[in-house]
């Protein structure tokens, strides 16, 4: 009957959850569709509509680095080795799929461009040397880090870029000056909640390994596609352009450049991580680590075909973020949720609002510009520090990629299966986590 079950909710959400674009534009003419009910004319929500679509061109732009950098750097030669030598310290099957699960955790929490790929990486070394475990279950726990930790991070969207000096909420007075990850990220409350979700979840995932009758094992053709990276050869005999283009030193003294400039900053104590400092370390490690500029560009090849979906849907909810603003649709809505929640159950909700429309809107945090407005108008109301409410809804707005194929269809992509293959173990996963994370918010 679970068998069932999940066969039917996967069919379910690959038939009718529409792609990302088309939902960020049934947003948008639903936003219209509510400005115009309470009172706003054609004009001026068109006005409010265009005058906020480039609002978030510069959290685009940083959304695009965050995946982009994480790539580059997830298929970088060291870090490559570095995956391999992981994959050597489990012993056994059982002990292949708790560990697959907490590095995906632990890298995603670190930057969850780089877990995402990284993680699909590890896939490929474990199962190579571990054959025996099974392979749906070790895709399924290397997905993960997407759905637990990532956005309680240091690359988490919503809480680095309230960290961001200038960010669209200051600029609009929804926040009276930027909030720094001190009070979001870094907090003991936080940092002791991922550390039980990454305990929990790596000693809960080697319990749904199914009895060596039922292992599915992985085929050749998914071990060669996972997470391969080839740079491009040297000629023999290179022209001075081409031994430019195949040597070192370009790579390493820009790369270099940008891990002193972070490494000065810190030194003396002007370092503020945000998402232009978290992009910036990470993007030149990218550079830095890549053996030339043609291995790079290659890579940056692979890496930009992924970002079409943060070009395409951003400036969608932007302008739904101009008509929330422009036209009252803010107040409205914070007001209902003022009528149904209390100081001690508002964290709760937000939790429990943000995991639904993340199921339909799988933004990678763009959805926050949507949102912002009236969650924090109404938290504010309430006496929430922003802080609270922006956590509670980051927790929410990761933990139905557990459910929503959105984030793993690369992985899975390159690892032959389809998301009905993963979604019993995501489910188990996602009630433990919704229980755990509700009574963490209640307490």
């Amino acid at each position: 009957m679970v068998s069932r079950l999940v066969d039917a909710l996967a069919r379910a959400s690959l038939r009718w959850v529409p792609d990302a674009w088309s939902i960020a534009a049934l947003l948008t003419l639903a936003a219209f569709a509510a400005a115009f009910a309470t009172g706003a004319s054609p004009g001026a929500a068109l006005s409010a509509w265009g005058g906020g679509f480039w609002e978030l061109l510069g959290f685009s732009m940083q959304m695009v680095v965050v995946i982009f950098a994480g790539h580059v750097l997830a298929v970088s030669p060291q870090v490559t080795r570095l995956l391999d030598a992981l994959s050597a310290v489990p012993r056994s099957p059982r002990q292949a799929v708790a560990w697959t699960a907490f590095v995906s955790m632990a890298l995603c929490w670190l930057n969850w461009g780089l877990g995402l790929i990284a993680a699909a990486m590890l896939v490929r070394f474990v199962a190579r040397r571990h054959p025996d475990a099974d392979y749906r279950l070790l895709v399924a726990v290397a997905y993960l880090g997407m759905g637990t930790t990532w956005h309680a991070g240091p690359s988490g969207s919503v809480p680095l870029l309230m960290a961001t000096p200038g960010n669209f909420m200051v600029k609009g007075g929804l926040l009276e000056a930027p909030v720094p990850l001190a009070e979001t990220v870094f907090t003991a409350q936080n940092l002791g909640l991922v550390a039980a979700i990454v305990m929990i979840f790596a000693a809960l995932a080697p319990l749904l390994h199914p009895p060596a009758g039922s292992v599915v094992r992985a085929s050749a053709a998914a071990l060669e596609g996972l997470g391969a990276f080839v740079a491009p050869p040297r000629p023999e005999a290179p022209t001075p352009a081409e031994r430019l283009l195949h040597g070192g030193v370009l790579n390493r003294v820009v790369g270099g450049l940008g891990v002193a400039y972070v490494v000065q900053q810190a030194a003396g104590g002007t370092l503020v991580l945000t998402l232009d400092t978290v992009n910036l370390l990470f993007l030149s490690l990218a550079v830095a680590l890549h053996p030339s500029p043609a291995s790079l560009m290659r890579a940056g090849e692979e890496a930009a075909r992924s970002l079409h979906g943060v070009i395409l849907q951003f400036p969608l909810y932007a302008g739904i973020y101009g008509l929330m603003k422009g036209t009252g649709l803010a107040t409205l809505i914070a007001e209902a949720f003022l009528a149904v929640a209390t100081p001690a159950s508002f964290p709760l909700i937000v939790f429990a609002y943000s995991a639904v429309l993340n199921y339909f809107v799988p933004s990678g945090g763009g959805k926050w510009a949507i949102e912002a407005p009236y969650v924090l108008g109404a938290g504010g109301a309430l006496g929430i520090a922003p802080a609270a409410t922006a956590m509670a809804y980051a927790y929410g707005d990761m933990v139905t990629n557990l459910i929503q194929p959105f984030w793993a269809i690369p992985l899975l992509a390159v690892a032959k299966l389809e998301f009905r293959d993963i979604l019993a173990f995501e489910l188990l996963i996602f009630a433990a986590y919704m229980l755990l994370v509700g009574i963490f918010l209640l307490a």
